[in-house]
C-alpha cells in the first residue's frame, strides 16, 4: 500500500509538472522553497519562532534584503538586520545563541534568519512565553517591540506596530510568501504608548501633518535659523534602515547625525526630529547644514520596493511646504540629493530614486488621473445591513459619522460602490477612527479583478488618516469595489467609514 502511494504521488507530481511547463511556468515552482523562504521555515522551526511573524519582523527591518553584509546606517547586518553598535548588541547575541561566527552571521542569509529568530525568541522566554503562548503569533508583540531596541514605549509600539501590520496586509517578495490574516497583537503596557503612526498626537511644531519626536540634543546645534543661517536648500537621503530604527537611532547620543524628518515607506507618516530653526547633522558639510532642511526615507538606496508612491506624494508635500516658507526655488538645484553635497560620501538617494515623479509632486502635478472617495453617507454607493449602527463619538471621523457592528461568524459586508472608468491598477486607501475598543483585525474586501482579495486592519491604531490597503487590478464598471466584513475572530467594533480609489 506504501509503495502504491508513493508511486501515484510521483506521478501526480509528475503530470503536474508536465501541465505547469505546458502552460509556460517551470516545475520546479512547485517542487522547491526559494533559498529564503526555506530558511525561514528551517530557522522558525529550530527556534520555535512562529514563521509569519519572523518573515514580517524581517520584511519591517530590510524588506528581506541582506544587503549584501554591508551595515546599515545603525550598524545592522543581514536580513534580520542584526545590530552592533554601542546601545544594541544583537549581533553579538546572535553569535552567542548559536554559536556561528559574527562574520557568518553578517553575510549568510541563512544563518542571519536562524540568528535573529534566536534573538526573538530568547526575548519571547525573557517574557515568559511558554510553549502555549509561543504559538499565538499575537502574544510575541511585546518580544518584537524589545527586538527594535527602541529608545521610548512610544517608539517601541512604532515598530512592532509595521511588523504586525504586514501580517495583515500579506507579503511577498524575494520568493517568500506571508498570507493575509487574522491576529490580535497583545499590546500589554505598550497599549498605553503614545501613537506615531498616521495622525500625529503630539502635532510637529515646524509642520502641523507631522509627529514630533526630539532627536538628542547630542546630534544637532541649536540656532535661530533662519536669522542665523539663511535656509535655501532641501536635501534628500535614504536612512539605510527602517523608520522606527532611524527614529531611535537619533534619539541615541552616541549617533552624532541627525535630520529635520523622517518618511515612513508604507503610508508617507512623518516624523520631525529636529526644528527647522536648528541645524541638523546630516549633510556631512557643515556649510550645508547651516543652510538646508534634511528629510530622510525609509529605505535603503539599493532597493526600489521601499520608494512607495504614499512616501513619494507626504515628503513632496512637505518640502513644497518648505520651500513655500522660506522662499526656496523649486527647481533641482535647490531640491538636492545627498550624493549633490559638495564633498559627500554618500550616494543616496540613488538611481531608484524617482526625481521626475518626486519634483513633479513639489511643483504641483501628478495628481492620480482618475480618483474617487466614497463616505458611508455617499447617496447610493453604501450599502450595510440594520446590523451596522450609526456613530458621531469619535472626532477622527471621515465626514459627519460612521458605521459600527460587531464581529460575527457570517457574511455581512458594508459595501462601497465605485464607477471604474476603465481596468488597471489602482490604489485603495481605507478611513477610519480608531480606539482601542474598535476591531484588532477587521477585513476589508477589495474586488479585484482576479478575484477578492482580504487585507486585515487592526483598526485600534493609525486611525484619522488615509491608510492604504495597496495596489491592485480592478475591472472597470459600476460594482462594489471595497467591502469591510464582519466575519472576524478580532475583537471588538468592526468599522466602516470611507474608502478612497485612485488610478496609478
Amino acid at each position: 500500500m506504501t509503495l502504491a502511494r508513493t508511486r501515484l504521488a510521483a506521478l501526480a507530481t509528475s503530470i503536474l509538472a508536465v501541465l505547469l511547463i505546458a502552460a509556460g511556468q517551470p516545475a520546479l515552482a512547485v517542487a522547491k522553497d526559494s533559498p529564503l523562504q526555506a530558511a525561514f521555515a528551517k530557522a522558525a522551526a529550530a527556534q520555535d519562532v512562529p514563521r509569519d511573524l519572523l518573515v514580517a519582523l524581517a520584511y519591517a527591518e530590510t524588506h528581506l534584503d541582506g544587503h549584501k553584509g554591508e551595515p546599515s546606517a545603525s550598524g545592522g547586518y543581514g536580513v534580520m538586520h542584526l545590530v552592533s553598535n554601542p546601545t544594541n548588541h544583537s549581533l553579538e547575541k546572535a553569535a552567542e545563541l548559536t554559536k556561528l561566527p559574527a562574520d557568518k552571521l553578517k553575510a549568510d542569509d541563512e544563518a542571519n534568519i536562524l540568528g535573529g529568530a534566536a534573538v526573538l525568541r530568547s526575548l519571547a522566554d525573557g517574557l515568559g512565553l511558554d510553549e502555549t503562548a509561543r504559538k499565538d503569533a499575537g502574544r510575541w508583540y511585546q518580544a518584537v517591540a524589545k527586538y527594535g531596541n527602541a529608545t521610548s514605549p512610544e517608539l517601541a509600539r512604532l515598530y512592532a506596530d509595521a511588523v504586525y501590520e504586514q501580517l495583515g496586509l500579506g507579503i511577498d517578495i524575494r520568493g517568500v510568501q506571508v498570507k493575509p490574516q487574522e491576529v490580535t497583537a497583545d499590546r500589554g503596557e505598550l497599549a498605553k504608548a503614545r501613537q506615531l503612526n498616521a495622525q500625529a498626537e503630539v502635532a510637529s511644531p515646524d509642520y502641523p501633518p507631522a509627529a514630533w519626536v526630539a532627536a538628542s540634543s547630542s546630534n544637532y546645534t541649536a540656532s535661530s535659523r533662519p536669522s542665523s543661517y539663511a535656509i535655501d536648500r532641501v536635501i534628500i537621503h535614504v536612512t539605510q534602515g527602517s523608520y522606527a530604527g532611524t527614529i531611535s537611532w537619533f534619539q541615541n547620543s552616541a549617533a552624532q547625525v541627525s535630520a529635520h524628518y523622517v518618511v515612513k515607506s508604507s503610508n508617507g507618516a512623518i516624523t520631525q526630529m529636529v526644528r527647522d530653526k536648528d541645524i541638523a547633522w546630516h549633510a556631512g558639510n557643515w556649510t550645508y547644514n547651516t543652510r538646508s532642511i534634511g528629510i530622510e526615507h525609509e529605505g535603503y538606496v539599493n532597493d526600489a520596493s521601499w520608494f512607495t508612491d504614499a512616501m513619494y506624494r507626504a515628503s513632496a508635500a512637505l518640502t513644497k511646504a518648505i520651500c513655500d516658507k522660506y522662499g526656496i526655488p523649486k527647481d533641482r538645484s535647490h531640491i538636492i540629493g545627498h550624493n549633490e553635497v559638495p564633498g559627500a560620501t554618500h550616494t543616496d538617494p540613488g538611481s531608484y530614486w524617482n526625481w521626475t515623479t518626486y519634483m513633479n509632486y513639489v511643483t504641483g502635478g501628478g495628481t492620480p488621473s482618475w480618483s474617487t472617495t466614497i463616505d458611508n453617507t455617499t447617496s447610493g454607493q453604501f450599502t450595510a445591513s440594520a446590523n451596522w449602527g450609526t456613530s458621531t463619538y469619535s472626532s477622527q471621523r471621515y465626514g459627519a459619522d460612521y458605521r459600527y457592528a460587531d464581529p460575527v461568524a457570517a457574511s455581512d459586508p458594508a459595501w462601497y460602490s465605485a464607477t471604474i472608468p476603465s481596468a488597471g491598477t489602482y490604489r485603495v486607501e481605507v478611513w477610519y477612527p480608531d480606539d482601542p475598543g474598535y476591531n484588532s483585525s477587521a477585513p476589508f474586501i477589495v474586488a479585484a479583478s482576479g478575484g477578492n482579495q482580504t487585507v486585515y486592519v487592526d483598526q485600534r491604531s493609525g486611525g484619522g488618516a488615509w491608510k492604504s490597503l495597496g495596489t491592485f487590478s480592478l475591472s472597470a464598471g459600476t460594482y462594489n469595489a471595497v467591502g469591510v466584513s464582519r466575519w472576524t475572530s478580532g475583537t471588538g467594533y468592526v468599522i466602516a467609514d470611507a474608502v478612497r480609489i485612485s488610478r496609478v
